[in-house]
């Protein structure tokens, strides 16, 4: 049996211009950004000497559009990269996919490759606790494609196709086998001792839908009592473009079995969470990789950069998770706190790390074609 290569289709409104697209992900995998490639169909009569262009929008939103009044602007477009697609000006080679195309769409079909810069941000929406919500906050792509004499043109709607495009990270293919682990201790004034607790979760990275597990040992040397224990996975987010940073709590565990940790005596202690964005959805401010009303969207992953860069230097939303450990000790006492990072990503699919759309394709007839139009975010990852 032979896996059908879904091939994305959409058309400008006055028909004269199509555009396929084997998938519409732009993946990062921290060396560099892979391309998005397809094919455009176009009527060369239309085109009467002009030549058609690809550009790459990205804009960020920080704020709800319904709050723009009295001249404030709550978002930034910048046009990252207009490539000239035809006549094309690339001189690699086309992938199986892009040739079966252009062999089944005739004359008019031209193979085309749009590239974005390495330091490009990352696609995150934010949750702005309104579902009807006319424009969603985040950094959001756009590709467009239109006809025009030269790339500084404004392209019409009438002859150009815009599509929602993403760029992505997943994880790295040479997992690391570290555990995080983390050691803190407290004192109390005018009281002899410490409360010493040492947190370990079981692996660094995580995919979406596992469980977090973290293990506690707190050895209670102090005079006062320890009464109560907390886990919780904050979600940190940083958004560059107004140099804000806000956490929100994906998940939190409150138990007191095993408490009071009375002086002089100890306890192990196992703690599973699971950070899922179906469990947030009263929660504004969440990032997600998708609207938080698609049944598949998940919990944004975690900002990598490339070995010898700062991931703080990354442009767009920052997000990372941590683990969050609180021992009460009681009014006075206050909270024995320790932090534990870790990642939360999504797998490469296919265990490669260049997920292309063509990886297992053999040149038969399976291709699958589907209006781009009535893709939801969810199901736009280049899957078998």
């Amino acid at each position: 049996m032979v896996n059908a290569v879904k091939v994305f289709k959409k058309t400008a409104p006055n028909g004269k211009i199509t555009v396929y697209l084997g998938r519409r992900d732009f993946v990062d995998n921290t060396t560099s950004t892979e391309p998005v490639d397809g094919v455009i169909v176009c009527d060369n009569d239309y085109l009467r000497g002009r030549k058609v262009f690809a550009a790459v929008t990205v804009t960020y939103r920080f704020g709800r559009e319904e709050d723009e009044v009295m001249g404030v602007n709550f978002s930034k477009v910048m046009q990252l990269t207009t490539q000239q697609v035809y006549p094309s000006t690339d001189s690699r080679e086309p992938t199986a996919v892009q040739e079966r195309l252009v062999k089944k769409l005739g004359a008019n079909a031209y193979p085309f490759v749009v590239t974005l810069p390495d330091t490009a941000p990352c696609s995150v929406q934010l949750h702005s606790g309104d579902d009807e919500t006319s424009k969603p906050l985040g950094v959001i792509y756009e590709l467009s494609v239109f006809v025009g004499d030269n790339s500084n043109e404004r392209p019409h709607k009438r002859n150009s196709v815009t599509l929602a495009v993403r760029k992505v990270q997943y994880s790295p293919i040479s997992g690391t086998s570290r555990q995080p682990s983390t050691l803190v201790s407290k004192g109390f004034a005018l009281s002899s001792g410490k409360v010493n607790m040492e947190v370990t979760l079981d692996k660094e990275l995580y995919y979406h839908g596992d469980q977090v597990t973290a293990t506690l040992n707190i050895n209670n040397g102090s005079k006062k009592t320890v009464k109560s224990i907390k886990c919780s996975i904050i979600q940190h987010v940083e958004v560059t473009m107004t140099n804000s940073h806000f956490t929100r709590e994906v998940a939190s565990l409150e138990s007191k079995e095993g408490c009071p940790i009375t002086p002089g005596t100890s306890l192990q202690k196992t703690f599973n969470l699971t950070p899922l964005a179906s469990s947030n959805k009263s929660k504004v401010g969440i990032a997600l990789d998708g609207k938080l009303k698609d049944s598949d969207a998940n919990l944004a992953s975690s900002t990598v950069a490339a070995s010898g860069r700062n991931v703080n230097d990354s442009c767009g939303i920052i997000v990372s998770y941590s683990m969050r450990v609180k021992a009460n000790c009681g009014a006075i006492g206050g909270d024995l706190t320790a932090d534990l990072c870790f990642k939360l990503m999504h797998p490469t699919p296919g265990g490669v790390s260049k997920a292309r759309p063509d990886s297992g394709y053999t040149g038969g007839e399976d291709l699958e074609f589907e209006d781009f139009a009535r893709l939801r975010r969810g199901v736009s990852v280049d899957q078998p």
